[in-house]
């Protein structure tokens, strides 16, 4: 029984490595951060100063005559309190808006790094990819930066800052005990929370597991809506995604029975605490040490204290979230490139685009070697075709050729500078593809043929178009050009698709050509005008021939056959029929299938090498 992969890899960093990925990014506005913080301490300060008001204000009422309140309260006691109060509102607010570049600017560069490092990555990390996991940890990546930089900053430095200076003031002003209590209260809570979150926050890895599975689960199965409707399988995919969403809810449930017992806790110890506190400040009262402002201030720092602080415990848990969050991430931006450019590697500089494959020899496996000592030269302005049974290695040699992976042994030049010296910018900026299987961008039909030269005017598109064969269907379409193509171009026909792939090749206007099997998808008749096409674009360019059938390569300047990873033929058309070797038994073969007589003149017939593997 086979069972589909779901698992996604997770990182081993740990939280120190997380927090210190943002700290360059903060420090680009230190001066930002600067006028935050201070606007912060006056914030904490102007709070702290309120309870100090207030006792001022009952000390002052309280008087034997009530008569005399009103001219012994003095009037700038209840002003200040005011002033506090909105002190306490008006500088959070302004450190808020102070910093909101800082963090946002952060977010929105670090997902751009995560997103540059993925296209920076090697072919053979996106072909084991899974798309909707890799999507969803962006996503919960980037929106806890932000949350966890104003959780740091504004919640646990702040609350970390008026735990200090509420100690200091109950120690100068009270019984030592006073501060003694309220630090040990303090310290039991955050150990407390801290244990408990470190339990609790494999629930929430498994939350994420899950979560990410069950998007890679829903991506993969709408993508091939098709293949699920081929074969029924509709139920068969609820099945699947239903349990991921099962190990979600477990998971889920877990993590909601576990923060109860974390809020129980922690309420139990601020309740017990605050209790110790007021037996002894009502104590210190009825002893005449402690005046009836003195009770209402402590009660009054305390409870300004506690609120925070039990606030600070859910802040402490969404931290530690946040950091799982990012940790997955962080953790692709851990994944190994493979194919990077050497320092200060220079441009590729074209003369008369001539390709050498130099002895090569490549794997992608160690155990499974595909290409043993393949050694040919594609002259300047001249085609090579490459023909082959399926798995024989020739479209190992077009990735090679883009440097998706590296040679194992052996190079391969372009006008003799090695393609691993030179950077991976100009190399892919020399060449252009027209792929056998053409995938399409979810956008208009201009957008997917302006892509091979982003900026491009409408005359330039609608002439790769019109060279492709393609302006006579977009004519035909009510809305032309803008039409939409849908997921992957599904609303468009093989042939279709194709053609905007050759046009969008014609656009970039590439020195070197890469063409595979670029007509498969054709009928007969647009095969034959699009390959007229396709010869007038070669013509001046260097071009290098997949081929999977023959009707595309009897005009190549030279055809290698390669089988097993080697060249065992090499030649012209004319030239392989007359040795009567491998070439020359699949065309027999093709001309039997189509019941073309040899030199009758006609072109060809299509038939694809795979059928023919067993020759």
């Amino acid at each position: 029984m086979f069972h589909a992969r779901t698992e996604l890899p997770s990182g081993s960093r740990n939280d120190w490595k997380t927090l210190r990925m943002l700290f360059p990014y903060l420090w680009e506005y230190r001066g930002r951060l600067g006028i935050a913080l201070a606007f912060l301490a006056v914030a904490k300060l102007a709070n702290i100063g309120v309870p100090i008001a207030l006792k001022a204000i009952v000390d002052a009422l309280d008087v034997e005559d009530p008569g005399l309140q009103l001219v012994t309260v003095p009037l700038a006691l209840l002003v200040a309190y005011g002033l506090l109060r909105f002190s306490t509102s008006l500088f959070q607010e302004l450190r808020n808006a102070v910093f909101a570049r800082a963090s946002q600017r952060s977010t929105r560069r670090i997902a751009l790094k995560v997103f540059r490092h993925l296209h920076s990555l090697a072919l053979r990390f996106h072909l084991e990819r899974q798309t909707g996991g890799v999507s969803r940890d962006i996503e919960r990546g980037s929106r806890s930066i932000t949350q966890l930089l104003h959780y740091l900053i504004f919640s646990i430095l702040p609350t970390a800052f008026e735990i200090i200076v509420v100690c200091l003031i109950l120690l100068i002003r009270f019984d030592v005990w006073f501060a003694l209590v309220t630090l040990l209260t303090v310290t039991i809570y955050f150990v407390y929370t801290y244990k408990v979150t470190e339990w609790r926050i494999t629930f929430r890895v498994q939350m994420n597991q899950a979560d990410s599975n069950a998007n890679t689960t829903a991506i993969d199965s709408l993508i091939n809506y098709e293949t699920v409707k081929y074969f029924g399988n509709e139920d068969f995919e609820s099945r699947r995604y239903d349990e991921q969403m099962r190990k979600w809810e477990e998971a889920s449930v877990k993590s909601q029975v576990s923060l109860a017992l974390l809020n129980v806790g922690q309420g139990v110890i601020i309740g017990i605490g605050l209790t110790i506190l007021m037996v002894m400040a009502a104590q210190g009262v009825v002893a005449g040490n402690m005046t009836l402002g003195d009770f209402v201030m402590v009660n009054a720092f305390l409870i300004q204290l506690y609120i925070p602080l039990n606030f600070l415990g859910t802040i402490f848990r969404e931290v530690k979230h946040c950091l799982t969050d990012m940790e997955k991430m962080f953790g692709l931006l851990d994944v190994n490139r493979e194919i990077a450019d050497r320092p200060a590697a220079p441009t590729l500089v074209i003369s008369d685009a001539t390709i050498c494959f130099d002895h090569v020899e490549f794997s992608y496996n160690e155990d499974r070697q595909i290409l043993h000592g393949v050694d040919f030269e594609i002259p300047a302005g001249k085609k090579v075709a490459v023909v082959g049974s399926s798995g024989s290695g020739k479209s190992t040699l077009a990735r090679l050729l883009f440097r998706f992976y590296d040679v194992s042994a052996g190079s391969i030049r372009i006008d003799g500078q090695d393609i691993r010296e030179v950077s991976q910018e100009s190399l892919r900026a020399a060449i252009g593809i027209v792929p056998q299987d053409t995938v399409l961008f979810n956008d208009t039909i201009g957008y997917n043929i302006q892509y091979g030269q982003p900026g491009a005017g409408f005359d330039d598109v609608a002439r790769a178009a019109k060279l492709a064969h393609l302006d006579g269907f977009i004519r035909s379409l009510p809305q032309g050009y803008e039409t939409l193509v849908g997921e992957r171009g599904l609303k468009l026909s093989g042939g279709e698709k194709q053609r905007i792939a050759i046009a969008r090749t014609i656009l970039k206007d590439p020195p070197i050509l890469v063409l595979d099997e670029a007509t498969s998808s054709l009928d007969s008749r647009s095969e034959q005008a699009i390959q007229t096409a396709l010869e007038e674009v070669a013509s001046s360019r260097t071009t290098l021939v997949i081929a999977h059938r023959l009707s595309t390569i009897v005009d190549a300047d030279l055809i290698l056959v390669l089988e097993n990873g080697q060249i065992t033929e090499r030649g012209t058309h004319h030239e392989l029929l007359q040795r009567d070797g491998h070439y020359a038994g699949l065309w027999r073969l093709q001309q039997e299938r189509r019941g073309v007589k040899d030199g009758d003149g006609e072109r060809p017939a299509a038939v694809d090498l795979e059928e023919s593997a067993a020759f």
